[in-house]
């Protein structure tokens, strides 16, 4: 078994995992994640989790990124995957970049293609649609469920400006999810 040592490789600024005998570096990069909120007649989908973390809670169609796959793929994939849903994507809603936990999460605008049909897939416990009034904000899995929501909140419709970021401390009400 190779052994691995921190150190700054040669060109490099940051302090990585190399292998001592060949050089190699093991970068560690943050992962994609892909997601939708999908609406139809000004309700949106949510999928209960049936899967840790955060079994039980409420999210929105999302999921990493596969090799081979675009981010658009990858989006409406998932929303196949956890909610049986054929959705068409209408643009970026939102890019989140998650220092903390090594996320970037590329959030789209979505409706159903077609009459809404949903099913809960694999991953998920219970899917639903919800009236904004009637979302159960109080069990959103994570805040950037909560924060992709208020994007949508702000921009349900039309054309898309340049997608929402992440919200400064101050507008981030999600309590500290």
């Amino acid at each position: 078994m190779p052994e691995f040592v921190r150190q700054v490789p040669d060109g490099d600024t940051h302090e990585r995992q190399v292998c001592a005998t060949c050089g190699f570096v093991d970068y560690q990069n943050p992962r994609i994640i892909v997601g939708s909120v999908v609406a139809g007649g000004g309700r949106v989908l949510l999928c209960r989790r049936a899967i840790e973390p955060r079994r039980g809670f409420w999210t929105l169609p999302a999921g990493y990124l596969e090799l081979g796959e675009t981010a658009e793929e990858g989006a409406a994939r998932e929303a196949w995957e956890e909610a049986e849903a054929s959705i068409v994507l209408s643009g970026i809603l939102a890019v989140y970049s998650i220092s903390r936990i090594g996320q970037v999460q590329i959030i789209f605008r979505a409706a159903f293609a077609g009459e809404p049909a949903i099913a809960a897939g694999p991953e998920s416990a219970e899917v639903a649609l919800f009236a904004w009034d009637d979302i159960p904000w109080s069990e959103l899995a994570f805040p950037s469920v909560h924060w992709a929501l208020r994007a949508w909140r702000a921009a349900p419709a039309g054309a898309l400006g340049a997608p929402a970021g992440n919200p400064s401390a101050a507008d981030d009400m999600t309590g500290g999810l």
